[in-house]
């Protein structure tokens, strides 16, 4: 009885001709550049905001917002505390406005880049990539 491995073992074995292609970049498509931007940029937003939660949670476990506060009153009259500007819904609040900026900023470059290399084909002729088929 013959398994799936041993059939690809025996399929691999045998020798193939690897053909080799090679061919040239010379358009990127604005709008695939920009969806595809928009889709990492998202990707990194919300990596962004994740982060944002798990730092306020490691800083509020560790206590360390606490001693902060300890800090600002040891030279002021204690009416202002860290913690009233460093809550979780200001920290979110930051982290989203962070996040959306990301947004914008990311797809704009990648739009921009693509941008750029079409022009710059137009000087170098692309963009020589090989490719082998096995």
């Amino acid at each position: 009885m013959s398994t799936v491995a041993d059939k690809l073992a025996r399929k691999s074995s045998t020798a193939t001709n690897a053909k080799q292609v090679r061919l040239r970049l010379v358009y990127i498509d604005f709008w695939s550049a920009v969806k595809l931007c928009f889709l990492a940029a998202v990707a990194v937003a919300i990596a962004t905001i994740v982060m944002y939660f798990l730092l306020y949670l490691v800083l509020q476990g560790t206590g360390l917002i606490g001693k902060m506060d300890d800090f600002f009153k040891s030279f002021s009259d204690g009416s202002v505390t860290l913690s009233q500007f460093v809550g979780l819904p200001q920290v979110m609040a930051f982290g989203s406005i962070v996040a959306i900026l990301d947004l914008v900023v990311i797809t704009v470059m990648g739009a921009v880049v693509a941008g750029i290399y079409n022009l710059a084909v137009k000087i170098t002729g692309g963009l020589l990539v090989g490719f082998t088929s096995n």
